[in-house]
């Protein structure tokens, strides 16, 4: 009787190909598709996922090596059908995908679990909700979505509910729970232990699971709803390679398996309507009060030296201040200027050993590119006077700091240390995370400085980054109903992202945000990648891949990657073997990057 042959992916970085093994008699029940077991591996043993069972071999039976032993239960066989789906995607090893989808400790593999049943009732939504496998649902920023989340959740299966914010997560499942559900957090924060748990007990069913990004591979057995939380926020997407977003692999799953795919945002994005169709928005009146007041000062005719300090952001400062409220700027800018100018001669301040732009530091001037310090003196003229064209927000602080003298005035940026208590912060974007909500002492105001920097970057998902700051701001500060107000300093206050949120209404930035990628062929109407690291495996790597796809570049450790669509790309990549250019140094693939 010919044994049974199975094939096995081993966890083995440097291996991303699957090899067949013969399973032995007393370990053929114990083993299916997904088991983690171990294998013998070029004279180690080595643990790996079983991708097939009895499957045939094209080796000969005398050269097909046994299994070892069963180490743990693994993803069930959906889930690991669908990481093939995600390292064709991403263009990355499969084991790293198989890595996040298995529990970080053992798990006894028993066999599969005899799965819970529960049926409840449905709940009511706060608004009308169309009877559809995908939707992409409109709701406020400021205003609770817990009662509507509740009633989109399945009756009866188990429901993925993908929360990048992992404060609103934990609101999310204790309301859940107290509503009498089973709920299951799964979260990448959590102890290895707790995520253990969790995944062990996700795989008798019947309940939510809610987490971040890695809740899309729970090993549920009765998937009947996928729901994804703010779908623009990148916490949902991979820092690492491969870099793959929650929300597609969540809309390939649901789709696998037959679930209803819901995306819940403030800020529809082109991908989230081009997966769940066209928005359905909250009625007007809850949208409007679900957006605090936004004032747009246009800096247009301000006359020349002004600076960031408009004249109206010290009184908006000050009634923010009023009765122990707090305020927030924002620049995206870390440091204290960013460009200098002589005020002698007008000449730039630039670095005497490599010749670049140098920034103020607190030591002196500091060069960017060589990182070497400098005296602060003008290499032209000698005059130590300069003057700030583009400051960051240290030197911000000491300026804010002259318009509200009694108060405490703090800068922060994401490498700062534990933000102290405040009354007016300025900071980059990571003042809008770590401005704890207090209710004693609200944020009152969320002042963007220069906005337009954002608006109009270079980069093709500015204008929906932008828009995301305006959603992180508003719910900082609240409600309309709450008085605060979101302030952005701009030169082109009719921006469609500017128009959206002063009206509560997502129609024209998605507008135009669709024609010009559209236009532009970029996701996801063309595939785009960008490959980066060292010089010569990007110049590799180019060469292999250039005649498949149109490759721009490379540009030093750079290179951008363009095909018709996202699947010809991805088809593209999956049929070059990247090894020989991985050779020469570090190399990074990352499909539908996102600061590009």
């Amino acid at each position: 009787m010919a044994r049974r042959v199975d094939r096995v992916l081993p966890d083995v970085p440097a291996v991303d190909r699957a090899f067949d093994y013969a399973v032995p008699e007393d370990l053929a029940g114990a083993i299916d598709v997904g088991t983690i077991v171990r294998v013998p591996l070029h004279g180690r043993r080595v643990r790996g996922w079983v991708l097939g069972t009895d499957v045939e071999s094209e080796a000969p039976p005398d050269r097909v090596l046994p299994i070892h032993a069963v180490v743990s239960a693994g993803p069930p066989a959906p889930v690991v059908e669908l990481t093939e789906f995600a390292a064709w995607r991403w263009a990355g090893p499969r084991a790293a995908f198989l890595r996040a989808a298995s529990a970080p400790n053992v798990v006894a593999d028993t066999g599969a679990p005899e799965p819970d049943l529960g049926v409840f009732p449905n709940r009511p939504a706060p608004m009308d909700l169309p009877d559809a496998r995908a939707r992409l649902v409109v709701w406020p920023p400021a205003r609770g979505r817990a009662d509507l989340i509740a009633s989109m959740v399945d009756p009866e299966g188990s429901t993925l509910l993908l929360a990048p914010d992992s404060a609103e997560a934990d609101a999310l499942a204790a309301h859940l729970e107290a509503e009498g559900r089973h709920v299951v957090v799964m979260r990448a924060d959590r102890s290895a232990a707790e995520r253990t748990a969790a995944w062990d007990v996700s795989r008798r069913g019947a309940c939510v699971v809610v987490g971040g990004r890695v809740a899309v591979l729970a090993p549920v057995p009765d998937l009947r709803a996928v729901i994804v939380l703010d779908d623009a926020d990148e916490a949902l997407a991979e820092e690492r390679a491969p870099a793959w977003h929650a929300r597609d692999l969540a809309h390939e799953r649901a789709r696998r398996e037959g679930a209803r795919f819901d995306i819940v945002t403030p800020a529809p994005t082109v991908e989230a309507v081009e997966m769940a169709g066209a928005p359905v928005a909250a009625p007007f009146d809850v949208r409007r009060a679900g957006w605090p007041r936004v004032e747009i000062v246009d800096r247009r005719d301000d006359p020349p030296g002004l600076g960031l300090l408009s004249a109206a952001l010290g009184p908006a400062l000050h009634r923010a201040l009023e009765d122990g409220g707090r305020a927030v700027c924002v620049l995206n800018r870390r440091g204290r200027a960013h460009l200098l100018l002589c005020r002698s001669c007008g000449e730039p301040a630039r670095c005497s050993r490599c010749d670049a732009t140098v920034a103020e530091g607190d030591g002196g001037l500091v060069c960017a590119r060589c990182e070497s310090v400098h005296e602060q003196r003008c290499r032209h003229c000698g005059s130590t006077r300069f003057r700030a064209l583009k400051p960051g927000v240290v030197r911000l602080r000491d300026e804010l700091a002259g318009l509200v003298p009694h108060h405490q005035v703090v800068a922060v940026d994401r490498s700062s240390a534990p933000l102290t208590p405040f009354d007016v912060v300025v900071g980059t974007e990571a003042a809008l995370h770590r401005a704890a909500d207090d209710a004693r002492r609200p944020v009152r105001l969320v002042a963007f400085l220069d906005l337009d920097q954002e608006l109009l970057a270079p980069r093709y998902r500015a204008a929906e980054q932008s828009l995301w700051l305006l959603v992180r701001a508003a719910r900082l500060v609240g409600p309309r109903a709450g008085g605060g107000v979101v302030l952005v300093q701009t030169r082109v206050p009719e921006h469609e992202v500017l128009r959206t949120v002063c009206d509560a209404d997502p129609g024209p930035a998605l507008a135009a945000e669709t024609a010009r990628r559209r236009d532009l062929q970029f996701p996801p109407f063309g595939g785009l990648a960008e490959v980066r690291g060292a010089a010569q495996a990007v110049a590799a790597a180019c060469a292999l891949l250039r005649g498949r796809v149109t490759v721009l570049g490379p540009s030093g450790a750079g290179a951008l990657l363009r095909a018709s669509s996202t699947a010809m790309l991805c088809d593209a990549l999956a049929a070059v073997d990247l090894t020989p250019a991985r050779a020469l140094g570090r190399l990074r693939v990352d499909v539908d990057p996102l600061r590009v």
